[in-house]
């Protein structure tokens, strides 16, 4: 959790805005998390890809938490804890659920554009909802107003 003011001791991750296995850029917004003062943007400081989310959507945490596990763009993912050696199952013992694949998490709507965003936007006289986002998830970014602006 960086530090998003002076006297911040907590945050809470109101929303994730990059999944597991997204690429991001340095600059990219990845979540908004919630201060004592306001819901603020969180940039991403190292090009990468998402290994993993470590704090959850509505989660407080401390300030230097931290919320992601990042590996570089050519890295490989990190290999998973090898099993425990097989022993048979009891008889009694019912075999355990299926784990859900993952889903792609939607785009974020117009609606759910950041402040500084939807701020942004508004200054330079562009339809949010006419812009076609290029970040994880189809996701609008500061590039993409920036450029429709122009």
């Amino acid at each position: 959790m960086p530090s998003l003011g002076a006297d911040m001791e907590y945050g809470t991750v109101v929303e994730w805005l990059v999944g597991e296995g997204d690429e991001v850029t340095k600059g990219d917004i990845v979540a908004v998390v919630d201060t004592d003062k306001a819901d603020i943007d969180v940039e991403i400081f190292t090009s990468g890809v998402i290994e993993e989310l470590l704090v959850p959507e509505g989660e407080r945490v401390e300030v230097g938490t931290p919320l992601a596990r990042l590996r570089s763009p050519g890295e490989s993912a990190a290999p998973a804890m090898p099993a425990p050696a097989e022993q048979p199952a009891p008889a009694e013992r019912p075999a355990p659920a299926p784990t859900p694949a993952p889903t792609e998490r939607p785009a974020p709507a117009t609606t759910e554009l950041s402040t500084v965003l939807r701020r942004l936007a508004s200054h330079l006289g562009v339809d949010a909802g006419s812009v076609n986002g290029t970040g994880p998830g189809g996701a609008i970014t500061r590039a993409d107003i920036e450029a429709a602006a122009a």
